[in-house]
């Protein structure tokens, strides 16, 4: 909502730029999305990692464990 209204006030002062940044927004979405997709991988593989090296501890500090 906040952009919205931002693109509001833009489109007052300024309606060219507004409407220019009104149609270069499809295109830098695309141009990002590559890079959200190598975000959202390097963060599973990340959480992997962390689940791995916490996994022992998770087990020594189990309620049931038989020691």
């Amino acid at each position: 909502m906040a952009a919205f209204f931002l693109w509001c006030i833009l489109f007052v002062l300024c309606w060219p730029l507004a409407i220019l940044a009104l149609i270069a927004y499809p295109f830098v979405w695309l141009l990002l999305l590559p890079f959200r997709i190598v975000g959202m991988a390097v963060d599973g593989v990340l959480a992997l990692v962390w689940a791995l090296v916490m996994l022992p501890v998770r087990l020594l500090s189990a309620p049931f464990r038989l020691a």
